[in-house]
């Protein structure tokens, strides 16, 4: 059984433990003041909420995931330096502590802030014709989160060339520079997004923030002090302490599908 709402045309929808996010607002799917912090809302209340382990974020429609920032909104008085909410522009800029995996459907044209919401994810899998810009140069604007995150993804000679041209990239091209989990035919994004939900959905839940927090945690550190760093971080000490560990090794020797418990 699914619960679903919708508001401000971001429309919700719980299927078991996973949230199904869809960017609904005709034409393009652009988004305004009202739409982003709503996004912030949804994503801060997945994150507070125990019974949902993944989300997935996609785009009604067939031709457009998001496109960023709603312009008409801008003529109508919109300011670039607005409060979009707590998580930034689209709630996935710089979300507080959301250890929760995310998955992308990407289902047509990202860009701008709208591919910043795809670099906000943790797994992407886009439809063979999208594709993606930071077009924001054109105009004189800073890509900011997208400067921060790209050359943390892809190549950085690559990412700075896409970020200083506003140049396009396709489905085929991101799949070669790794910026994509998956590609697969129009219309079957969101099925290959929910494949991978379930998976993660029936997986033990405490190692999901371990493996977050921990590549967080460790991504600018040697090696040594990444080690470290496992040694310290709660996340990681939870998960050896845990119940399911042993649950896991015991399912393993019994030759049965482990039957996990979250503690």
């Amino acid at each position: 059984m699914s619960e679903a709402t919708m508001k401000d045309g971001i429309r919700t929808e719980k299927r078991g433990a996973i949230l199904e996010v869809t960017i609904d607002r005709p034409k393009a799917n652009a988004i305004d003041l009202a739409a982003s912090r709503r996004l912030n809302d949804v994503f801060s209340a997945f994150r507070d909420d125990p019974a949902l382990r993944v989300g997935i974020v996609t785009g009604a429609g067939e031709r457009f995931f998001c496109p960023g920032w709603d312009l008409k909104a801008a003529a109508a008085g919109e300011k670039s330096d607005e409060d979009w909410g707590v998580g930034g522009f689209g709630g996935l800029n710089y979300p507080r502590n959301l250890d929760k995996p995310l998955i992308s459907a990407v289902n047509g044209i990202a860009c701008g802030g709208g591919f910043e919401i795809v670099l906000g994810t943790d797994i992407i899998v886009m439809e063979e014709h999208a594709k993606f810009a930071l077009p924001e140069i054109n105009v004189g604007v800073l890509a900011d989160a997208g400067t921060i995150k790209l050359p943390r993804r892809i190549p950085y000679h690559v990412a700075v060339e896409f970020l200083m041209t506003g140049r396009w990239m396709d489905a085929s091209e991101a799949k070669h520079w790794g910026l994509a989990n998956h590609i697969v035919p129009k219309g079957q994004a969101i099925a290959k997004a929910r494949e991978i939900a379930q998976q993660l959905a029936d997986g033990p839940p405490l190692l999901f923030p371990a493996i977050k927090q921990l590549i967080r945690r460790t991504e600018a550190a040697s090696e040594n002090e990444a080690f470290l760093l496992h040694d310290a971080l709660d996340a990681v000490q939870k998960v050896i302490r845990s119940e399911d560990l042993k649950e896991g090794t015991r399912a393993f020797a019994e030759k049965r599908a482990p039957r996990w418990s979250g503690r």
